[in-house]
């Protein structure tokens, strides 16, 4: 089957979409002003890419990782100066073939991955079984740490729900990129289910940690610094529609 291909609008950015994910932005850099002017005129996604190489995604030398994920722009609201405040959500994923041109932002030549969501067998089914009870015990061990709430479902489909724990998963950007390049369902989810598996005694134990000796909520936590995207967690839209 031939694969769909493409020109795409590219913003490298330190974090790693994933398709049914929100992900919020202000923009205010004039490059990545005019990108989404232009992408709101055509009614267009643009590509957010986790960078590899490089300081923050206005350096026009900054080298993006090959796989990244469309964000189609939602709710906008414009401020002075032509700023705006952009809502997106993460539908498709690409990989990178070609840079064609870095300003006045960073425009490639994509071909998009095709997923394997007619993909629901045994295996499969069993393994969203196991994950259903080791992701809400994580999620419940989450919302004590943090003292937030949460009420996260996880899908039925297991394509669904691969990219959504993945997104939920407070480990590296790293261990997130790998995820978002499995071309298999099955094999992100049996990854995904390991790491739960070995972040929930680590969980366990900072609670214990806390509940004797209080510790700063932004403190260290499995799988990376326990950072202020937490919250953004918390408060997230996920739909694969």
């Amino acid at each position: 089957m031939r694969r769909e291909s493409g020109r795409l609008r590219l913003f490298p950015l330190n974090t790693v979409l994933f398709p049914g994910a929100a992900l919020h932005l202000h923009i205010y850099e004039p490059r990545y002003k005019q990108m989404i002017a232009e992408c709101l005129d055509g009614g267009e996604a643009f590509g957010v890419v986790l960078i590899r190489d490089g300081d923050e995604a206005g350096d026009p030398e900054v080298q993006p990782h090959d796989v990244g994920t469309t964000a189609e722009i939602g709710d906008v609201t414009a401020l002075e100066h032509g700023r705006y405040y952009v809502n997106t959500v993460g539908r498709r994923r690409f990989r990178i073939e070609r840079v064609i041109a870095r300003e006045p932002y960073m425009l490639a030549e994509v071909t998009y991955l095709t997923e394997d969501a007619a993909s629901n067998g045994p295996a499969q089914r069993r393994l969203i079984d196991e994950m259903r009870d080791v992701f809400a015990e994580y999620l419940r061990l989450l919302v004590e740490f943090s003292g937030m709430r949460a009420a996260v479902d996880l899908p039925e489909v297991p394509l669904e729900a691969s990219f959504l724990v993945a997104d939920a998963l407070q480990v590296a950007d790293s261990m997130k990129q790998r995820l978002l390049e499995l071309s298999s369902t099955e094999q992100r989810l049996t990854v995904e289910l390991g790491f739960l598996r070995r972040l929930l005694p680590q969980l366990r134990a900072l609670l214990e940690r806390k509940r004797t000796k209080p510790i700063p909520e932004r403190g260290p936590a499995p799988g990376g610094a326990f950072r202020a995207t937490q919250e953004k967690f918390f408060g997230k839209h996920f739909s694969m529609n």
